[in-house]
């Protein structure tokens, strides 16, 4: 698998998430090994607090190749995605997530405690995706920190 390529891809988006005035996050789809689509946060340049990467991936994906159902995809995103973003990847049935930094560590960054969002949506779905856990996990947490740590 090529987990930490499709990882470094992500984590590349969330750094010119941050040259483009939005907060540090990226996320890649990926199906049969191939990158099919790529967001970063444009929660600020597009006035949209929802417009969160995943979301925003699946969302732009989603209408533009009218497919809805993405069991046979995998999401790669830098961070452990929010409840919103967590319950689009259940909505739109997909089949493989993986993260980097974790929610807890996002939190740590600000000096709060975090929730493990998508453990709690998952965990009472019937269309959760499989998730791997704190690929290049090191690296997105200095995103974080560089960011959020000011």
């Amino acid at each position: 698998m090529n987990d930490e390529k499709f990882m470094q891809e992500a984590i590349e988006l969330s750094k010119k998430a941050v040259e483009h005035g939005n907060e540090p996050f990226g996320a890649v789809l990926v199906k049969d090994n191939e990158v099919v689509f790529t967001n970063e946060n444009q929660i600020f340049t597009a006035n949209d607090p929802t417009f969160h990467a995943e979301t925003g991936l699946i969302r732009r994906f989603c209408t533009s190749t009218g497919i809805t159902n993405l069991s046979e995809y995998t999401l790669y995103t830098s961070c452990e995605p929010c409840f919103m973003c967590s319950g689009a990847m259940v909505w739109s049935k997909l089949g493989r997530m993986v993260y980097a930094a974790s929610n807890d560590d996002l939190e740590m960054t600000m000096g709060k405690h975090g929730s493990n969002c998508s453990k709690i949506v998952f965990e009472n779905s019937n269309n959760a995706p499989t998730v791997t856990s704190g690929v290049l996990r090191g690296e997105s947490v200095a995103v974080l920190k560089s960011y959020f740590g000011k």
